[in-house]
């Protein structure tokens, strides 16, 4: 009876997608968006309460909407591309932004993966959207049925908006893109098609970047906002967009054709679908919502970045050239937080998408000559190292790659192991100086502890590429070179310590020192971030009742900080400081692993402890309800892994390390699962993977 019941559940009832949106720059419950688009779909859309705020357009208590945004924004701190509002307006159509916004009920609004809708009140308008792929279906329904506009915005970028009478088809370009990147001869185009009769083309608007508004015929063009005069009270359009051209946007619309309905059933099968590789019986409705939240969390990022030809053949566009080449691409994914938890979840439950992921990732380094680093659209100087080395050392070890396209993957991962890359965008940041030192010295590069821990564990993870493709001569040498890390250990403090370049450790130190030498963390942070060899890190502190000892220390340290190198207090130091976990700073990926280390060295009650406290006082649904940047799944998926009672402590590795599972019952890909009748270090084929 309990597993029918299961079975039968509606999962997508249990999300809420304003998980983590209640943010500010200065402190993160989240940093998310509400999202409503297909798994890893190409268009995302989102209601925006208030652009002035910028790349934090959304925010959970506004009641007020300016419209719905098309978005690809992967997080705040990178921001959007490819992007435009719009909204249903009546009289005379405002332009500006301070002023066209209207109220909402936002208690009213339905927020779902697959289906939003709220009533525009200044309007009355209810507006209605499922997304489909490369796209929407979208719904108007207008109360007052006269001198009704649906209004279309530029957010930035040069744009352009062309009326098609005799396609009833509104074609928009723009060049827009964030700030970080700088993709080379991009554009998004967008058709929005509507039913014949539902636009009164002889009184269409053109809104100009100058701010006049003038109507205008059926060939009608603006470069700032278009404004549509909308006949009917109920009215139906599509919208579909490219990164090719506009004949392509008008393929990718035909290939999603379909009523409204049609589409909105094709987007809940398919996230009903994702979520039921799942199933939970968890202690209270709480924990349940909070679950099948964090799991449709892991199954937005990366985006598709391709799109299929007319003859169903994948080609996309390659933003460090403006080529248009064959085969799949993704983007928007920052590999040095998702390698942690995201891909090892995809390897379960996930696994013919992870492997044509990794084919659009090896597909970039076809394309630019490196492997990416932080993609949105294109790469962009976010995070240091190379952790996409884990992504491909996961895959492979666990069977998701084949071996011609591995041995692409492993070409690229050589290649930034030991060439500087021209562009501070691409390869392993002090790569030069590593291979020298065996470290990455202070006095040449900032970061330099997280570098050299970084490329040690990636060096480890090319070793482990090297063993599955036979190559056992090259696997011995990257096994070597992992041992790296040992280089900043220092034995007096027991931290991971920088050297200047003649190997001196820097004299003014100290533990709660955040920055300079360090990523958005410091030592204690830092300092355990040995995945693949904790025997070795444990022998560095004496034995292992040493490094526990240590990590009993870490926990019962309180969370002081200084800004150190950064010179201001970061959003992640609030966060630490914020609840009392001692320096396991669980509000950001350098701390993810540090509870499960205490599995690692055997004391399995420890982990267990602080794994529960974390996950029941830190986690919700709601929309404060993560305790730092969730960062494309990474936060979201640590939480399901940890419900589950497994995680991946060491990426690239075929195993998992076990812990108490903390829902009642589960079933992974259709089978049972229990974590108390596994053993401590779990071998990858023992679990319930997807085949």
């Amino acid at each position: 009876m309990q597993k029918r019941e299961i079975k039968e559940m509606s999962y997508i009832e249990s999300v809420d997608i304003r998980q983590g949106t209640k943010s500010t720059p200065r402190y993160s419950n989240g940093n998310t968006l509400p999202l409503t688009q297909l798994p890893f779909g190409m268009a995302s859309f989102v209601p925006q309460t208030n652009g002035g705020n910028g790349n934090w357009f959304y925010y959970p208590e506004d009641r007020c909407l300016e419209g719905v945004r098309l978005t690809h924004q992967p997080s705040p701190w990178i921001g959007d591309y490819g992007t435009f509002v719009f909204q249903p307006q009546m009289g005379t159509p405002c332009l500006n932004a301070n002023q066209r916004w209207s109220g909402y009920r936002p208690e009213q609004a339905v927020l779902r993966p697959d289906y939003l809708s709220f009533d525009f009140l200044r309007s009355r308008c209810q507006l209605e959207l499922t997304p489909t792929e490369r796209g929407a279906a979208v719904k108007l329904n207008f109360r007052q049925p006269e001198n009704c506009w649906l209004s279309f915005f530029s957010v930035s970028g040069e744009n352009s908006w062309r009326w098609d009478a005799d396609q009833n088809r509104l074609v928009m370009k723009t060049t827009s893109h964030n700030v970080l990147d700088n993709p080379i001869d991009f554009k998004m185009y967008a058709v929005v098609q509507f039913e014949p009769g539902a636009v009164e083309s002889a009184k269409i608007l053109a809104g100009h970047s100058d701010g006049s508004l003038m109507q205008s015929d059926s060939l009608a063009e603006a470069d700032g906002s278009f404004h549509l005069p909308i006949k009917k009270a109920e009215t139906e359009f599509q919208l579909a967009i490219s990164y090719i051209s506009e004949e392509q946007a008008i393929c990718n619309l035909r290939q999603e054709s379909g009523s409204f309905a049609q589409r909105k059933q094709i987007a809940t099968d398919s996230w009903e679908e994702r979520l039921s590789r799942i199933s939970v019986e968890t202690e209270t409705e709480k924990q349940k919502k909070t679950f099948y939240t964090c799991l449709y969390r892991t199954f937005l990022f990366p985006h598709k970045a391709y799109e299929l030809d007319e003859n169903g053949n994948a080609v996309h566009y390659s933003p460090c050239d403006g080529k248009i080449r064959p085969g799949v691409r993704y983007t928007d994914n920052g590999f040095w937080d998702t390698f942690r938890t995201v891909y090892p979840l995809f390897a379960v439950i996930a696994r013919k998408e992870y492997a044509e992921m990794l084919e659009g990732f090896i597909n970039d380094y076809r394309d630019s000559g490196w492997l990416p680093r932080w993609l949105s659209l294109g790469e962009v100087n976010c995070m240091p190292s190379t952790l996409i080395d884990a992504v491909i050392a996961d895959a492979a070890v666990k069977g998701i790659v084949s071996s011609d396209l591995l041995e692409i993957g492993l070409e690229g991962m050589l290649k930034h192991a030991n060439q500087p890359a021209p562009d501070p965008r691409d390869g392993r940041h002090g790569v030069v100086s590593y291979l020298k030192h065996g470290y990455v010295p202070c006095d040449e590069q900032r970061e330099s502890v997280n570098l050299t821990l970084d490329a040690a564990y990636g060096d480890f993870c090319i070793a482990q590429v090297a063993e599955v493709l036979n190559r056992p001569e090259l696997a011995e040498e990257y096994r070597v070179r992992a041992k790296n890390y040992r280089n900043l250990f220092d034995s007096v403090t027991g931290f991971m310590r920088p050297r200047d370049s003649k190997g001196e450790l820097r004299p003014d130190f100290s533990p709660f020192g955040w920055g300079r030498d360090y990523t958005e963390g410091g030592p204690w942070q830092t300092s355990f971030f040995v995945p693949h060899d904790v025997e070795g890190l444990a022998e560095l502190h004496g034995g292992k009742e040493a490094l526990l000892k240590k990590l009993d220390e870490l926990f019962a340290t309180p969370p002081l900080y200084e800004v150190g190198g950064y010179g201001f207090e970061i959003h992640e130091m609030s966060e630490m400081a914020a609840v009392d976990f001692g320096q396991c700073a669980i509000s950001n990926q350098p701390s993810f692993h540090i509870p499960y280390l205490y599995a690692m060295l055997g004391e399995d009650e420890k982990a267990n402890f602080w794994i529960k406290k974390i996950c029941d006082e830190l986690f919700t649904s709601e929309p404060d309800g993560l305790p730092g940047d969730e960062d494309n799944g990474t936060m979201a998926a640590w939480y399901v892994f940890s419900c589950l009672g497994l995680y991946p402590f060491c990426p690239g590795k075929p195993e998992y390390i076990r812990s108490r599972m903390l829902v009642k019952s589960a079933r992974i890909n259709g089978k049972d699962w229990d974590s108390a009748k596994v053993p401590s270090v779990i071998p990858f084929d023992a679990l319930p993977i997807m085949l």
